[in-house]
């Protein structure tokens, strides 16, 4: 059968950055502390109100008008996110909504940081079975909603002083807030037709034994009331140390999986697009696999940890720029909370 590939890309990225010496003003950090520990000097927000569909929409457009088709023409949604507008109903159909094609079938996917590789694995499934033609795959999050800012100082709206609570609570989440950023990408995949290219293999893993390395308290069907929670648990709770080293241990045994599967080397793979949770992971992920350092691009200076969009925003990057070219070897990897990590081999 022949195998999916990517077609056409698209980003958005919402608002003005959020540089570190920013985020200095309202917790007890710096900009050496935070690029030290994470390679990230800046950061997007959404705006209130703002949710993971509207971020999406431009950057499907951005698809779409790359790919020179119209949104009629997209047969199946794959939507990753971990921060959806509403518990349920997905996002998945609201872009569907706001793209104007209605009825469209929406699957909302819940592998976080690991979506992409995921995404392309099922709509890999969907083209080889004829359930679709084109594939629309987006990951875009708003981690905004659970920041624990003073948003008005934060952003320069306001110039009273702070609290000591507030800065006492930002402080205390830091290792954590400082990571992520808001923002969505967008891939459109449809079947290729000529030998060798499309996806080759992929390799994706689930594990909920880790589930708690990574987690939001809140939110609960196991309490009677669930909504009824202390506003902290609203924050998401991380053991960084048990990331860190589930990372660099499990993402460079499923890329050699991944290869053992397409028959190919890691030499031969020409890009390695991985999630951008962290640089010190991608650079152990990086020598843990003997791969140089300009076959693994980064962007996570500029945009901090997006989850599920950062695959998909650096794809767009690399794309637009004219790096990434047709025929060119690609290893989409990341792990994400759950846990959840994969990696795809997909020939341009």
């Amino acid at each position: 059968m022949p195998g999916a590939t990517i077609i056409s890309s698209g980003r958005y990225l919402p608002g003005k950055p959020v540089s570190n010496h920013d985020l200095a003003r309202i917790m007890d950090t710096s900009d050496a502390w935070i690029r030290q520990r994470t390679g990230i000097a800046q950061r997007h927000y959404a705006s209130q109100g703002e949710g993971v569909s509207d971020l999406a929409l431009p950057a499907v457009q951005a698809a779409l008008e790359q790919a020179e088709i119209s949104p009629e023409e997209i047969d199946y949604i794959i939507f990753g996110t971990m921060t959806p507008e509403h518990i349920f109903p997905g996002s998945g159909a609201l872009l569907g909504l706001k793209l104007g094609i209605p009825g469209v079938p929406a699957l909302d996917i819940r592998q976080q940081c690991a979506a992409i590789p995921f995404a392309l694995e099922l709509a890999d499934a969907l083209i080889a079975t004829g359930s679709a033609r084109t594939v629309l795959i987006v990951g875009a999050e708003a981690h905004a909603g659970f920041m624990p800012y003073a948003w008005d100082v934060l952003l320069g709206e306001s110039d009273r002083g702070l609290t000591p609570a507030e800065r006492a609570l930002a402080t205390q989440h830091r290792g954590m807030a400082v990571l992520f950023g808001d923002g969505a990408g967008a891939l459109i995949v449809r079947a290729c037709n000529e030998p060798g290219r499309g996806l080759l293999a992929s390799a994706n893993h689930s594990d909920g034994r880790g589930h708690g390395y990574l987690l939001v308290p809140a939110g609960l069907f196991t309490r009677r009331h669930y909504w009824k929670m202390r506003e902290e648990e609203q924050i998401p709770t991380m053991k960084g140390k048990e990331l860190f080293k589930s990372a660099v241990t499990l993402l460079p045994e499923v890329v050699k999986e991944v290869c053992r599967k397409a028959k190919v080397s890691i030499d031969e793979i020409d890009w390695f697009i991985a999630h951008q949770a962290n640089d010190r992971i991608n650079s152990a992920v990086r020598e843990a696999l003997g791969v140089p350092e300009d076959k693994v691009p980064s962007n996570i200076a500029r945009y901090g940890n997006t989850s599920s969009a950062t695959i998909p925003i650096l794809f767009d990057e690399l794309w637009r720029e004219g790096k990434l070219k047709r025929g060119d070897l690609v290893c989409f990897l990341g792990l994400g909370a759950g846990l959840n990590w994969g990696a795809v081999l997909m020939r341009l």
